[in-house]
């Protein structure tokens, strides 16, 4: 069997199973906030000790930000990994908005619930979250409205909406140099991304919650079109992968080095390239060489069942994290505590967040699925990116960080 064969018929329950993992960084990320991204931007970090919350804030400053690189060029890898041959848009685009729509609306009603008037403030905030195109707005009381993370959903939607027109030309690339080629050239649009913030985005007034002007935080991290360049780098792995092309010498041990130290680089990194930049090289090998050990057959902890259920649940998990973590942390109020008391805090919030994932799993988003992501018989379809037979669960959507910042 050819490499390419091998990979046609492999499913990737590592990367369900990491894709937890990377949830449970954005879950640091908001636990450790000092500046939570609902008004009026409350500390979200629990410890008293000054040293011990300014080292958890540290350590997790740019968690949330490597998370949702990470699950914007997974949703690139999965959606061409995944892709029917033949399937029709209509059914490709009912599949995809069953997988995000559900769950939103269920935690949007709940945040409107229980955040009223402190995360809104009339119609023109929410209802563009609503209909997840709040993202293209630069104004942070719309952008980051009602359920903060529910903002990547915005990119998610605009990836969707794109995929059967991008995979076009992509399909067509042949070789080793192309592949590569273009991976870098995604890469050198993130980078030109960041350089127009930097430079010609207004850096004034700041940001309530970054240290860089709200302008500046919206086109170079939640506008939409910017986050397109980590999508397309997904659908390139993909097409790296199942080509045989994935480097041998990039394997799982190789990657977590590097996401390591692409880590490490971005906690000193000016703070808009810790966004993406410092972080997407690291990103991309993580992701090619899990599913390079999926193809392989490797026997992977991220492939048992506990870890595969947990990233099932995953979307879920990433996002109710407003409602719980943010919600219940204003139940407290700005109270901090002693080291033991502030885990048992921590410990509250990811059990208040992972039983709100499973529920949402279980309850809203297969029994969705089930009934209405069926497709139905049309004339245009979308075209077979990969020429890889569909297998396993339909992927699901990609949670990623809310972006909310700090100032120190």
């Amino acid at each position: 069997m050819t490499p390419s064969e091998a990979a046609k018929r492999a499913k990737l329950p590592s990367l369900t199973g990491l894709r937890f993992f990377a949830a449970l960084s954005v879950f640091f990320f908001h636990s450790s906030l000092t500046d939570s991204p609902i008004p009026p931007n409350a500390p979200i970090n629990p410890f008293a000790d000054a040293s011990i919350a300014d080292g958890f804030s540290t350590a997790f400053g740019k968690a949330g930000y490597l998370g949702v690189s990470f699950f914007f060029v997974l949703s690139g890898f999965v959606l061409a990994w995944a892709a029917k041959p033949g399937e029709r848009v209509s059914a490709f685009l009912r599949r995809r908005l069953l997988k995000i729509f559900p769950n939103h609306l269920v935690v949007f009603a709940a945040a409107m619930i229980l955040f009223a008037g402190s995360a809104v403030t009339g119609v023109a905030d929410w209802l563009p979250n609503l209909f997840l195109i709040h993202t293209w707005w630069p104004q942070p009381t719309v952008n980051l409205s009602v359920n903060p993370p529910s903002w990547s959903l915005g990119s998610e939607l605009l990836f969707y909406m794109l995929f059967p027109a991008l995979i076009v030309p992509i399909r067509r690339l042949r070789g080793r140099t192309a592949l590569w080629g273009w991976s870098a050239a995604m890469i050198a649009g993130m980078v030109a991304v960041q350089l127009i913030a930097t430079y010609f985005v207004p850096d004034t007034p700041k940001s309530t919650i970054t240290p860089i002007s709200g302008m500046q935080f919206w086109f170079g991290y939640l506008m939409p079109a910017g986050r397109l360049f980590e999508f397309v780098l997904g659908i390139l792995l993909a097409r790296v992968v199942l080509a045989g092309y994935w480097p041998r010498r990039v394997g799982l041990g190789v990657s977590l080095v590097l996401t390591v130290l692409g880590y490490a680089a971005a906690l000193v990194a000016p703070f808009q390239y810790g966004f993406v930049v410092a972080t997407i090289v690291p990103v991309a090998a993580l992701i090619g060489a899990t599913a390079q050990a999926d193809v392989e057959g490797r026997d992977t902890f991220l492939r048992s069942r506990p870890m595969v259920w947990l990233g099932e649940v995953s979307f879920g998990f990433y996002l109710v994290q407003g409602v719980t973590i943010f919600y219940l942390r204003s139940l407290l109020g700005e109270n901090t505590y002693r080291v033991p008391v502030a885990l048992l805090v921590i410990a509250g919030f990811l059990a208040a967040s992972l039983l709100g994932g499973w529920l949402l799993f279980r309850f809203v988003e297969m029994p969705a699925m089930r009934r209405f992501g069926r497709a139905r018989p049309r004339t245009r379809s979308v075209p077979d990116p990969v020429g890889a037979p569909y297998e396993g669960r339909d992927p699901a959507p990609v949670p990623a960080a809310t972006g909310g910042g700090r100032t120190g």
